[in-house]
C-alpha cells in the first residue's frame, strides 16, 4: 500500500500551473443587497412562477434531455433571428462555450487574443488549455485601441479573438468601425460575446450574416435566468457542426431546457424587466455622476463601472451598509480605483446610492 502523502501526489500528478492559479471567486452575499454579478434582479410574477413550477413537476427526470435540447435550439434560433445558413450550439452557460472554443483551438502555437480589461474567462480558458493569451490594453477611457489591436493581430495571428459587446466590466459598446477592421484583419475566428445584449442599443447580427468566420455568443443569464445556465452560440452551420463535437452529451439538463423554453414563451415579461433595468440604469448613472469624486462610465449593460476615491475602502464601507458590489480595481491597471455596480430594482438602487454616499462621507471624515 502506497504511503505517499497527498501533497506529494498532487505535486507529482496534478498540473503545477493549475495549482498556482487563483480560482474564480464568488462573494458570499447572504443578507446583502446583491449587486456584484450583473444578474437580473427581478423574479417572475407569482402566477408565472406557479405555472413554471407545475410545468417542471411534469418533466421526466428519469430520462436524459434529448429532444428537448433540440426544441430549445430551435426556439432560441427563432428568438435570436438566426440568419439562414447558420446553426446554434447550446452551452451550460457561456463559460462552457468559451472553454470548448479553447479546446477546439488547442493546436501548438495558437494564440487567443482579447482587449483588456475584459471578461476573465477568455484568458483563464486559454491558460487551462495551454494556449498563449494576448491581452491588448484599451485606451484610458476603455475604447478599443485600433492601432494596438491591429498590430497585435498582425504579430500573433490569433486563432480566436474575443470582442465582448458590451464589454465586461466596462459596460461599453466598442466603436463599430474598429470592430469591422478587426474582423477584416482576423486570420482565425472572431467571437462577438453579447452576454448583455438585452440592455444594449446595438448588436452584431449583421456581422454574423456578413462574415463566415464570426461567431455570435449569447446567454440567458442576463436575460433573467442566471440560475438556469443556458448559453448559446451561432455561426455558419459547417463551423458549428465541428465545434459541437466537443460538447459533452446532455450538457444542458432537462429542467434547464424546460425553464428556458418557458421563459421564451413569456419573452414579453423579460422584455418589460429589461426596459425597467435600462430606466433604472439611467437614474443610477445620474445619481453617481452627481457625487463628488465619483466618475461613472457610460453603460450599455446592466451594470455601471465607476471610479471612486478608494475602491477598497468604498467596497468595504458599502458592504458594511448592506450593499455588495464588485471591487474590480485589481483586475487591470486601467481599472485603478474602479468598482462595478449592478443595476438593481427601484427599491434597491436608492439603497445603493445611500450606501455609496455614506462610504464617501466616511472616507472624508
Amino acid at each position: 500500500m502506497s504511503t505517499l502523502p497527498l501533497a506529494d501526489r498532487m505535486t507529482r500528478y496534478l498540473r503545477a500551473d493549475v495549482q498556482g492559479m487563483h480560482g474564480y471567486a464568488v462573494q458570499p452575499s447572504a443578507g446583502l443587497v446583491k449587486l456584484d454579478t450583473m444578474e437580473n434582479p427581478f423574479r417572475l410574477p407569482p402566477e408565472l412562477r406557479r405555472q413554471l413550477g407545475e410545468r417542471l413537476a411534469e418533466v421526466a427526470l428519469n430520462r436524459y434531455p434529448a429532444e428537448r435540447g433540440d426544441v430549445l435550439r430551435q426556439a432560441l434560433a427563432e428568438h435570436a433571428r438566426m440568419p439562414e445558413g447558420c446553426a446554434l450550439m447550446l452551452g451550460n452557460g457561456s463559460d462552457e462555450l468559451i472553454s470548448l472554443l479553447a479546446l477546439a483551438a488547442d493546436i501548438p502555437g495558437n494564440t487567443i487574443l482579447a482587449p483588456l480589461p475584459g471578461f476573465v474567462m477568455y484568458e483563464l480558458s486559454a491558460r487551462l488549455q495551454g494556449l498563449k493569451f494576448v491581452g491588448v490594453p484599451t485606451t484610458p477611457d476603455f475604447e478599443l485601441d485600433a492601432q494596438a489591436m491591429l498590430a497585435s493581430i498582425e504579430e500573433h495571428q490569433p486563432a480566436l479573438i474575443y470582442l465582448a459587446y458590451p464589454n465586461n466590466p466596462t459596460a461599453n459598446l466598442w466603436d463599430d468601425g474598429v470592430i469591422d477592421a478587426i474582423i477584416e484583419a482576423a486570420p482565425g475566428l472572431v467571437v462577438m460575446d453579447e452576454a448583455y445584449q438585452p440592455f444594449a442599443s446595438r448588436d452584431s447580427l449583421e456581422r454574423l450574416k456578413r462574415h463566415e468566420h464570426v461567431l455570435l455568443m449569447r446567454t440567458m443569464s442576463k436575460f433573467g435566468l442566471a440560475g438556469v445556465r443556458i448559453g448559446y452560440m451561432m455561426g455558419r452551420a459547417a463551423l458549428i457542426r465541428e465545434l459541437d463535437k466537443l460538447r459533452p452529451p446532455f450538457n444542458v439538463s432537462v429542467l434547464n431546457c424546460e425553464a428556458a423554453l418557458f421563459a421564451l414563451e413569456h419573452v414579453d415579461e423579460y422584455a418589460r424587466q429589461a426596459e425597467l433595468i435600462r430606466i433604472e440604469r439611467a437614474k443610477l448613472f445620474e445619481a453617481l455622476a452627481a457625487m463628488p469624486g465619483v466618475q461613472p462610465f457610460p453603460s450599455e449593460a446592466n451594470m455601471i463601472l465607476a471610479r471612486v476615491p478608494d475602491a477598497k475602502r468604498v467596497f468595504a464601507a458599502m458592504k458594511a451598509r448592506g450593499v455588495l458590489i464588485k471591487n474590480v480595481s485589481n483586475l487591470h491597471p486601467l481599472l485603478a480605483d474602479c468598482v462595478r455596480i449592478t443595476v438593481g430594482t427601484p427599491e434597491e438602487n436608492p439603497q445603493t446610492v445611500a450606501a455609496l454616499q455614506g462610504a464617501l462621507a466616511e472616507l472624508n471624515a
